[in-house]
């Protein structure tokens, strides 16, 4: 994470006069903020009350991987969003184990459905429910960080987007994998048509200042 100068320039309510560091957060930066901090916890929840249903140690071991990463970007988010500072510990990247490399095509599977009742949950459900929340939490930290004016907080929701992305497609590869989540693709004439829709844009000429005074 880029450092902020933590003394910085004073900053000003036009109405109330000097705003003190902690405070230095807008109003629609404070509810979207909101939305990510309630949001993990959500995600951490999901994750705490699922863990004891999953069957395949390798999900296991990837579900408490990412909790404690998720745990300790939650814990950072908190700190510089009450603060207005630089947190204590600065932001991470999250390394994921899954190889790169997913299976194209589809084959016949049963129709999903509504569960009826918890016992029914299998390690395939569980890995989709914990990538939708990781999805919905990667969504919330880009809306907020758009909409941030406190430049602590913005790097830091910026930072942990890029988390959230690679959480969510170390679960997609898992589910791959195990052929939960099956990947098609277009015709090699339609794609090749779809990829070579476009080209490369050449530089656009300088306009000549026709303002300059002698």
């Amino acid at each position: 994470m880029q450092n902020q100068n933590q003394q910085g320039p004073l900053h000003q309510n036009m109405h109330t006069g000097n705003v003190p560091q902690q405070l230095n957060h807008g109003g629609h930066e404070v509810f979207d903020v909101h939305e990510v901090l309630s949001g993990a916890i959500g995600a951490l929840d999901t994750y705490t009350m699922l863990l004891q249903h999953v069957k395949d140690p390798e999900l296991q071991d990837m579900m408490n991987r990412q909790y404690q990463f998720i745990l300790d970007e939650y814990n950072t988010t908190v700190e510089c969003f009450q603060s207005g500072q630089d947190p204590s510990k600065p932001t991470q990247s999250y390394k994921m184990q899954q190889e790169n490399d997913f299976v194209y095509g589809m084959k016949p599977s049963q129709p999903k459905k509504p569960l009826q009742s918890a016992t029914e949950l299998t390690d395939e459900c569980i890995s989709g429910l914990i990538l939708g929340a990781v999805k919905a939490c990667a969504t919330a930290k880009t809306k907020a960080a758009l909409e941030t004016t406190n430049p602590v907080v913005r790097r830091v929701l910026a930072d942990s987007v890029p988390n959230s992305i690679e959480m969510a497609y170390e679960i997609s590869l898992y589910q791959n994998k195990h052929h939960y989540y099956q990947v098609p693709q277009l015709a090699q004439q339609d794609m090749q048509q779809m990829m070579n829709s476009y080209s490369m844009a050449q530089p656009k000429p300088q306009i000549p200042n026709t303002n300059t005074q002698h």
